[in-house]
């Protein structure tokens, strides 16, 4: 497998720091005993865990999330490592992916939802999420996922939080841009309340052939649907491949009839095709029959 690291470019308000870390030594180290020394963690991250910082790892049941929780659950004391998953409802998300999380992590799993379920969210709205405008992901997952550390963190007396994402510059032009470490200004507060908030993404510069092999030398399997999808995420996510989407009709015809019928009611479609509007039967290339 070839090289890849860990990188950490810390934006936070009093540094420039940065710095890397060889992820072959944490691969190596999924493959040694729990005793033994973890030696190739950075110091900022040192120093988050020795002020008995919070991890919150979020798990979507992806790839991605469970390679990020294997990395993980060997650097961080297990007292402090929590994983999130913000479900979406069992209508829109692949079914078994909170079994699967389960049986592939040794903690408890804490379940976040929000108030609104999706298709009654885009139902209301009159319009589906674009990748533009994402409101699946800020209304479904990262408020209800930050609330959650708003409120555990309270419980638990506790002050700092790193917030873990599975995220990787390999996956888009945009995610690309994003800082691998960096110090989040909204979620955190320094008044009456004290909470300082990291958003981390320790997987940032893994290539996909090296997710799979962390999860693989872990001794896992990745969830059942990528022996075909690409992705995993809502059955019928925005950001889907036509592969998936076409996999996700196959799966589950009557959600998918489900989704073109909201299509027609709304009047709006998921997807485009240049500037031009395409709907859905004519994106994934399979009609629905009445």
């Amino acid at each position: 497998m070839s090289m890849c690291q860990i990188a950490f470019d810390l934006e936070c308000a009093d540094t420039n720091e940065s710095f890397v870390v060889d992820s072959e030594l944490v691969l190596k180290r999924n493959k040694q005993t729990a005793s033994s020394q973890v030696d190739f963690v950075p110091e900022k991250i040192r120093e988050l865990i020795d002020d008995n910082a919070i991890f919150y790892v979020s798990h979507s049941g992806g790839k991605d999330s469970q390679a990020m929780y294997c990395l993980l659950k060997e650097i961080i004391p297990p007292k402090q490592l929590v994983v999130v998953h913000a479900g979406l409802g069992d209508e829109v998300e692949w079914p078994g992916v909170l079994k699967h999380i389960k049986e592939t992590t040794d903690h408890y799993v804490n379940v976040t939802e929000a108030n609104k379920r999706f298709l009654e969210m885009v139902e209301k709205r009159g319009k589906w999420p674009s990748p533009a405008y994402r409101q699946c992901t800020s209304d479904l997952k990262r408020s209800p996922i930050f609330k959650f550390i708003r409120n555990d963190l309270k419980e638990r007396r506790a002050t700092i939080a790193v917030n873990c994402m599975g995220l990787r510059a390999q996956e888009s032009s945009s995610r690309a841009k994003k800082a691998p470490f960096s110090y989040n200004q909204r979620e955190s507060c320094n008044k009456r309340v004290v909470r300082h908030v990291y958003d981390w993404l320790p997987i940032f510069n893994f290539s996909t052939e090296e997710v799979f092999d962390t999860i693989h030398t872990a001794g896992q399997k990745p969830f059942w649907a990528y022996e075909r999808n690409e992705r995993l995420s809502c059955i019928f996510c925005i950001m889907g491949s036509v592969n998936d989407l076409r996999h996700g009709a196959e799966q589950h015809p009557k959600l998918y009839k489900k989704y073109v019928e909201l299509e027609k009611k709304i009047g709006h479609t998921m997807f485009m095709k240049g500037k031009e509007p395409i709907s859905l039967e004519d994106h994934v290339g399979i009609k629905v029959h009445a």
